[in-house]
């Protein structure tokens, strides 16, 4: 009974190491985790961002707010299947402000206790500069940016792809 329960622990051993790894390799493929928030790290084990710059820009519809106007950001470059956009200011890593309904493909992500403090991707479907994002500015005085890590792929991606300051 030792030799049959030796082999059977060798014979199962390799498809739970298989099954551990595919797990980690998976990345998020419905979204970023909460923990992501504050340094927009995707938690997609041994891989790094790119060095080089981004191709990707978000552009905003305005470059000033006003305290409930909602504002359009889009994320031009080529197609992506991973997103995490935030709003900020100055140095803070707190996402400000709210998302309107997520267009598809992506959802709401809670941040610093905002329920719809930042936007994800819902999928790995491809999202394009028709992928449009509207945000509702909070009652503030100070200057705002936007901030995104955008994903081509799971092992393909750049953090802290930033817009322009937007001021009241």
């Amino acid at each position: 009974s030792i030799g049959l329960s030796f082999s059977l622990m060798e014979l199962l051993l390799p498809g739970f190491v298989a099954l551990h790894v595919l797990g980690f390799v998976s990345g998020y493929p419905s979204g970023a985790p909460t923990g992501a928030c504050e340094d927009m790290m995707p938690r997609h084990s041994g891989v790094l961002p790119q060095p080089s710059p981004a191709p990707y820009a978000v552009l905003t519809n305005t470059r000033t707010f006003v305290p409930g106007k909602p504002i359009t950001v889009t994320v031009t470059g080529p197609e992506y299947r991973g997103v995490l956009l935030e709003a900020r200011t100055g140095s803070s890593t707190n996402a400000l402000g709210s998302w309107q309904l997520p267009p598809p493909d992506t959802k709401y992500l809670e941040c610093t206790g905002n329920p719809q403090g930042a936007v994800t991707h819902a999928n790995t479907n491809v999202k394009g500069n028709t992928t449009v994002y509207s945000w509702i500015p909070p009652d503030s005085t100070s200057p705002i940016y936007f901030m995104a890590t955008v994903a081509q792929q799971r092992a393909v991606f750049w953090v802290n792809v930033r817009s322009s300051t937007l001021t009241r």
